[in-house]
This record gives C-alpha cells, structure tokens and sequence, in this order.
C-alpha cells in the first residue's frame, strides 16, 4: 500500500494479515512494516548495483521516528546511486566505529563527556572495540564488565555499562541498530561505591613495602605515593606535565581537559609532595615506559590488582589512597568546604546559590594549610608514631 506517511499514521497504523507494507509517497522505496502483534520496523526496497532488487531493514518504529527513517533512507539511497551496497556498510559497522561517533556527536555535548570519552577508551574499545555491531551480543558485554571487575572497580563497571547501553540505545534510534542488545540486561553485581579506608598502620607497611613490591617500576611507586599525599586521582597524577607545575610557588595547575568534572583545578604542593614529583626537563613526570605519552593509570591499577599479596595488607585500590587522604585531612579538623576544593567536587564547593553564586573565594590558603598539615601527619605515621594535630592548634 502506498500512502504519504506521517507521524499520527505511523503510530496507529495496523495490519489486517500477518504483515503489511506501509510505502511513503515521500521517499521512494521506504516503507513502514507492520505486523499482526503490533511490531513496526522500517525498511528500505532497492536496486542493488547488481540490479538485484533488495531490502534494508533500518530500525524499528517509534525508536526510529519518521524524520529520521526518511534521513536514514535518503543515506542509503545515495550508496546506491554511488554504486556501493547500503546493507555492507552497516553489516561492517563495529562497536568501535559507533563509539567514534556516539562520542563526537552525542557525549560531546554532554557536561559528563570527558569522563564517557575515558571510560570508552580504557574500558569498553580496547576489549569489544572490534565486534561487529550485526554479532554484538550479551556476552560481549559481560566480557566487558569482567574485565574492569577483575581489577577491583565495580563503580567503574556500572559506569561503563551504563555507557555502552546508552550508546546502543542512541545507535539503535539512528537506525545503525535494529535493537539494543543488552536492553533487560542487568547492572554489574557489587556497584556500591568503595569505602576502604587505611588505618595509620597500613598506609605505614604500605609506604615501606614499595620499594621491594614494585621494585622494577619506580614511577608506580611515585605515582600511589603521590595519590596518597595529594588526594588527586590516579589518572591526573599519570598526566602531570611539567607545564602543569609551578615548583617556586608550589602549585600544580591541572586544566579542564584534565579533570574529571572538566574544571581547572589547582593543588598546593607540599614539601613532600615536591619532593616524590623531583627534578627534570622531560615533559611528563611520569613517562610511558612502552612508548610515547603518559604512564597509563590502566597500567597502575592492573599492576596493583597482579601484586596485592606483596603488600602484607587488605586489598586496596589507587583510589583508596585519595579516600585515605581526604578521610586523614577530615580526622585532622579540616572544614568539609576545604576537603571539597581540595578534592575538586563541585558537588560541594558549589552547592545551592550562596557557594555558586555569591562565594567565590577559592580555598587557596585553606587548601595549602590542609595539604602541608597531612604531609605532615604522614611523615609522622611513616615514621613510626604520629600525633594528631587538629588545624588550627599548635602542639603539645
């Protein structure tokens, strides 16, 4: 049948037998196949370039809205004229060929897009970047899930699953899917967010055992020493660049692109601190040791996940040790105000319209007098007996 569509007939159209072919008058060859169980899917009738007559299935109704199956038609039909077969390249099309562009057209423009675009590169592209969409299955996703789960990061697997879903969905409203394979599909087990805190005796065995637990990387050692000193996550300790450190004033100055909440964000550097980044001219701190770029913060969560049995403590992860730090700045009377600037949450610093809009002071002094305050405290726990000062009193 062959009528000139539009959305209120497409959303009741039915079908009196087993199925019913709806042709648009506006777009030649696109039609909109209802069944007898109410099942909408539109497709596309062509010529081929080897003068077979052919059909493209290009999403189901209403993922798929009229506009957008006209658009997808025209597409297709322009394959045609150019004398490539529409239906190869959608058959072709990765996971990692939809993550490019679900990540350049749609989580781009998302204020999370930064932290989606990571997730991507380190989680999903690298384990199920090659599936073809027209194979993706169940299992390639939970391949997936536990690959990040064996390192300890269930947050992380939620996310990431949360992630790949998202992009299926939007791939399956453009029509580069009929449906999302994973749709039904449970979240990761064990996704409550980690509360592993170290006691002073554990960060103490920690510090000490380091050096003979990752003997043969040295940055490793520097990069969790780092975590637990500055309370920075591990990915924006791997990145430091020496253009990001202003030794003579104490500063590291890390830039948007950099962080994950995509704010600038500044870290007053302690002695200790200072001391763990050293000296050079290299342009990263921490240097690839199998190539160009950072040291890779996959490489250090990997790392601790094969040699947690050196350590002679509970399991803990990178970011346990920021936890630990913010927890130890806390016990020593820091303002939770300050542990937020410090931790670059904004969730915190800029809560409701007093701290967005009328405070705009930015912790500065508060933040250096808390950082060198639990330097302090961790010389002292490392040395074997530390007093808890709170900020603010001089000691006894």
């Amino acid at each position: 049948m062959r009528v000139l569509l539009t959305d209120r007939f497409c959303d009741r159209a039915k079908s009196s037998g087993p199925q019913c072919d709806y042709f648009d008058e506006s777009v030649s060859g696109l039609s909109l196949r209802v069944s007898n169980q109410g099942v909408k899917a539109w497709t596309l009738h062509f010529t081929g370039p080897t003068g077979t007559r052919s059909r493209l299935t290009l999403g189901r109704y209403p993922s798929i809205s009229l506009a957008n199956a006209r658009a997808l038609a025209l597409e297709a039909k322009a394959a045609v004229a150019e004398g490539r077969d529409p239906r190869r390249a959608t058959n072709a099309m990765t996971v990692s060929d939809l993550a490019a562009s679900y990540l350049e057209k749609h989580a781009s423009t998302l204020r999370s897009g930064n932290q989606i675009k990571r997730r991507f590169e380190r989680d999903i592209i690298p384990v199920i970047g090659n599936v073809p969409l027209a194979q993706f299955h169940r299992r390639d996703a939970t391949r997936m899930l536990d690959a990040i789960t064996r390192r300890g990061a269930p947050v992380e697997a939620t996310r990431s699953f949360e992630d790949l879903r998202a992009m299926l969905r939007w791939g399956v409203a453009r029509g580069d899917l009929d449906h999302n394979p994973i749709d039904g599909m449970r979240k990761p087990q064990g996704s409550k967010p980690r509360e592993r805190v170290l006691s002073d005796d554990e960060i103490r065995t920690l510090w000490s055992s380091l050096p003979t637990a990752l003997a043969h990387i040295p940055d490793c050692q520097r990069i969790l020493k780092l975590c637990l000193v500055t309370a920075q996550r591990v990915g924006e300790v791997t990145g430091m660049t020496r253009k990001e450190l202003d030794l003579k004033h104490k500063i590291w100055r890390l830039p948007g692109e950099r962080t994950k909440n995509a704010h600038p964000h500044t870290v007053a550097l302690s002695p200790l601190a200072i001391e763990l980044i050293g000296k050079g001219d290299d342009e990263w701190i921490f240097p690839n040791p199998d190539g160009a770029g950072a040291f890779p913060p996959l490489v250090v969560a990997q790392t601790l996940y094969r040699v947690q049995d050196r350590f002679g403590i509970a399991h803990f992860t990178a970011h346990d040790l920021r936890r630990t730090a913010l927890t130890g700045m806390a016990q020593l009377g820091v303002a939770p105000i300050v542990l937020g600037h410090i931790a670059n949450h904004r969730t915190t610093t800029k809560a409701g319209m007093t701290l967005s809009v009328y405070v705009q002071h930015a912790y500065e002094k508060e933040k250096r007098e808390a950082l060198e305050l639990w330097a302090d405290r961790l010389q002292g726990i490392i040395a074997g007996g530390a007093e808890v000062v709170q900020l603010g009193r001089g000691k006894r």
